[in-house]
């Protein structure tokens, strides 16, 4: 399973990236900016809304994993988390938990 959430994590690294250099490069480096468009329409403010959701929930949970598991770095996916995304953030945790002896699924 490492092997599938690596492949993941590219995959939820480079989609993701695809879609924000275009706007950052149109639109400037503006959080506001881009919060803005994140709720441009309700459809858009939902999908946010419960990726920030889901973003907290992954936090609270790899932090007891990483904690229960005694992994080093936990912090690092909560930056992967808000740089890049949850399709980063999440398969990337699942990888450095199975490489840590954490679980071998």
């Amino acid at each position: 399973m490492p092997g599938l959430y690596l492949f993941l994590a590219v995959l939820g690294t480079v989609l993701p990236v695809a879609f924000f250099l275009p706007f950052f490069a149109e639109n400037g480096l503006s959080l506001w900016t881009f919060v803005e468009a994140a709720y441009a329409t309700l459809p858009a403010g939902g999908l946010t809304t419960d990726l920030i959701i889901s973003s907290v929930v992954f936090w609270v949970w790899s932090y007891g994993e990483a904690s229960r598991k005694k992994l080093r770095g936990w912090w690092v996916f909560v930056v992967l988390n808000l740089f890049v995304g949850l399709s980063l953030a999440f398969p990337a945790f699942l990888v450095h938990r199975a490489r840590s002896g954490g679980d071998g699924s």
